[in-house]
């Protein structure tokens, strides 16, 4: 997830017109916190995280309040946390105050792509609030539907229907939860999560849904993403320098998708599309520095400045320059590899040149001239490769190339640098 929490999440809600709790930022005023406690008699005070940040509730990063002077001692508790989740530790930024909804019903919804259906699926129970990995698979409807004509209400109400949901929530939801495609279909967005959402009684006793939680996910190359002018910092969780770099470099053809696995790796892995990613980044392990995808066909001049990049700022620790990628539609092999071998040229002229193996794994159009304008621009650097065709099974070029970089930490790292006259 790429944009979590009520603060960013009401005002994309508010697109649509899907209700939202009230919530103010860390800014707030004390008299603004205040009003709100008047008014609502509860508050949930919940630090802002940049990117996806889950279990907070587990770990004890969810205050409550129902006076001023709780609310602001949990502001300081929670301003500046840090929660660790798996192998990721993320640091707070500041915190928001959510008005408390009182309600008896809470519902978990989202939609994603689902691989099973090649299909948008909309993911719904009544059971909300929990993680929905504990629940019993028979309190949840998972329910693909078709893109074109958009989630429409009597999915959701066939669904709830099937998983035995209470009556009264069934009309309200199935009159507000199909916003939600809308939002998520014309603003560019790939995942969208509510939980929970609470079902707040009215005057006259009808529920209406509110959004208490919120989380999805951009694809951050598609122009409608744009629409919603939301400001850069959003997309980024704990930016490194190297990332920030090459994320500015983001432009309507090829992607820039980038992320630092491991400062100390060996490997600096540039890969082209997502299957290879995943596999790349889970073979590789702790020796892997970056996880990337820079597929999507970029042009040549993208190319070249995220390959600078990337030597800039690993190169030098780097044992293994490993280029792999799958068997590509539409990226044309000789400009991304032109890029990658000129770049390496302007570098080694620059800050010198540095002992080095290239692993090449690739397939697609132009992949002989491209494998051939690469090998002409190694040689005339001295640096050594080995490279593999779309014939080559992509989980053995993987474990080559950890393999050479276990030869390389031995006695190959000394052995190239003699060979091109260098210090190891």
């Amino acid at each position: 997830m790429e944009v979590t929490g009520m603060l960013t999440g009401a005002r994309l809600l508010a697109h649509v017109g899907f209700p939202a709790t009230e919530v103010l930022g860390p800014d707030a005023s004390e008299d603004q916190i205040q009003a709100m406690i008047d008014h609502h008699g509860l508050l949930f005070i919940k630090p802002v995280f940049r990117g996806g940040v889950g279990k907070k509730g587990k770990a004890g990063l969810i205050g409550k309040a129902r006076d001023l002077r709780t609310a602001l001692a949990e502001k300081e508790r929670l301003y500046f946390a840090e929660h660790r989740h798996g192998n990721a530790t993320a640091k707070a930024n500041g915190v928001t105050f959510e008005a408390g909804v009182p309600a008896e019903h809470e519902i978990y919804f989202s939609i994603t792509d689902d691989t099973r259906y090649r299909a948008p699926t909309m993911t719904i129970t009544h059971r909300g609030g929990v993680d929905i990995e504990e629940l019993d698979k028979t309190e949840i409807a998972s329910v693909p539907f078709d893109a074109l004509t958009g989630l429409k209400a009597f999915v959701v109400a066939n669904a709830l229907t099937d998983i035995g949901a209470p009556k009264e929530v069934i009309s309200p939801l199935v009159q507000h939860l199909p916003k939600l495609w809308e939002l998520m279909h014309h603003y560019g967005m790939t995942t969208l999560e509510l939980n929970p959402i609470r079902m707040r009684p009215g005057k006259d006793g009808r529920l209406t849904p509110v959004a208490c939680d919120f989380k999805c996910g951009f694809d951050r190359d598609d122009p409608r993403v744009g629409r919603l002018g939301l400001p850069q910092q959003l997309f980024a969780a704990d930016v490194s320098t190297f990332e920030q770099e090459v994320n500015q470099l983001r432009t309507h053809q090829g992607q820039s998708d980038v992320f630092v696995i491991n400062e100390a790796g060996t490997i600096l892995a540039p890969t082209f599309g997502g299957g290879a990613n995943s596999l790349v980044t889970e073979v590789l392990g702790e020796a892997a520095i970056i996880s990337s995808d820079f597929g999507g066909n970029p042009p040549y001049e993208k190319m070249k400045s995220v390959a600078a990049i990337c030597y800039r700022h690993f190169l030098a620790q780097t044992n293994v320059l490993f280029i792999i990628g799958g068997k590509s539609n539409n990226t044309d092999i000789l400009e991304t590899f032109r890029g990658i071998g000129d770049a390496l040229r302007e570098h080694f002229a620059k800050h010198g040149p540095a002992p080095l193996y290239v692993v090449v794994g690739r397939g697609g159009p132009n992949l002989v001239r491209g494998m051939g304008n690469l090998a002409d621009t190694l040689d005339s650097l001295g640096v050594p490769y080995r490279f593999f065709g779309f014939d080559s099974a992509i989980s053995e070029v993987v474990n080559f190339a950890k393999r050479i970089d276990d030869w390389m930490r031995a006695d190959g790292r000394d052995e190239i640098a003699r060979s091109m006259k260098i210090a190891a």
